[in-house]
C-alpha cells in the first residue's frame, strides 16, 4: 500500500519519534512490515502516532548482548521508521497494523518521557539516500540472489510465486527477502545497516550460504 504522504528528504521528518523495540523484527524503505499490537503500551504509541498525525513510529532491535536491564534493553543505534498505511482493530483490544518504512534512522539519544513507550531523538541525514526509490538496484547481482533463494527453498521443501518474483525490481525483491528472511538479530541488523542495496543482497546471499552449509539439506529452516 503505498505511502499517502511524500517524504522527499530527512528535513520532513520529526526529530524526535516513537521506537518500537523487537529483535528479530527487520524493516526496510518501501517495505511493508505487519505487526499485532496488544501490549497497552504500545497500543497507547499507536493512538498517539495517530493523534499527532505523522503516523510514524521507528522500528529497532534491543542490543541484548550490551544489555543490563532486561526490562529496558540497549538499542542498537540504526532502525527505520515506518509510518502505519493500514489499521484494524481486533475487537479484543489489539491493533492489526501495517508498517511502510520511509528511512533509516541513526539514535542520537533516547529521551526522557513521562510515555510508558520510549522515544528517541534520531538523525536521518546518513541516510538520505533512503529517500531515493530504486537508488543502486541495477549494482545487485540479480542472478546470483536468485540462485541462492532457489537452493534455500528446494533445501527447505518451500514453494514461491516465482513470476511474482522475477516481475519484482531489485529494491522490492532485496528488500522483502531481507525482512522475510529467518536469521537472527545480528544478521537482520547488518543487512539494516548496509551501506546500499548491493551490500545488503551479498550480506543475505552470504548468510543463506553459510545456512545450507552449515545445515546440509536437512530443511531446518524457513522463511517467516
Amino acid at each position: 500500500m503505498p505511502i499517502n504522504a511524500e517524504y522527499r528528504g530527512p528535513g520532513e521528518l520529526p526529530e524526535i519519534i516513537p521506537v518500537f523495540p523487537l529483535p528479530g523484527a527487520l524493516l526496510l524503505p518501501r517495505g511493508q512490515m505487519p505487526l499485532n499490537i496488544f501490549e497497552p503500551r504500545y497500543l497507547a504509541m499507536v493512538d498517539d502516532a495517530l493523534r499527532d498525525g505523522h503516523r510514524l513510529i521507528g522500528m529497532i532491535q534491543p542490543d541484548i548482548s550490551h544489555t543490563r536491564d532486561e526490562a529496558r534493553p540497549e538499542l542498537f543505534r540504526v532502525g527505520c521508521v515506518g509510518r502505519i498505511t493500514q489499521l484494524a482493530e481486533s475487537g479484543d483490544g489489539r491493533y492489526i497494523l501495517e508498517l511502510t518504512g520511509v528511512a533509516r534512522f541513526k539514535v542520537v539519544e533516547e529521551i526522557a518521557t513521562l510515555t510508558a513507550y520510549r522515544q528517541c531523538k534520531v538523525d536521518f541525514f546518513p541516510y538520505a539516500d533512503d529517500f531515493v526509490a530504486r537508488k543502486g538496484e541495477e549494482e545487485v547481482d540479480r542472478t546470483a540472489l536468485l540462485d541462492v533463494l532457489n537452493d534455500f527453498l528446494k533445501a527447505n521443501n518451500l514453494k514461491v510465486d516465482w513470476e511474482g518474483i522475477e516481475s519484482a525490481p531489485n529494491e522490492a525483491l532485496v528488500n522483502a527477502l531481507a525482512m522475510m528472511s529467518p536469521y537472527g538479530p545480528a544478521e537482520k541488523q547488518a543487512m539494516l545497516e548496509a551501506p546500499d542495496l548491493k551490500t545488503r543482497a551479498e550480506i543475505l546471499i552470504a548468510v543463506t550460504e553459510m545456512d545450507l552449509a552449515k545445515k546440509g539439506t536437512s530443511g531446518d529452516t524457513g522463511l517467516q
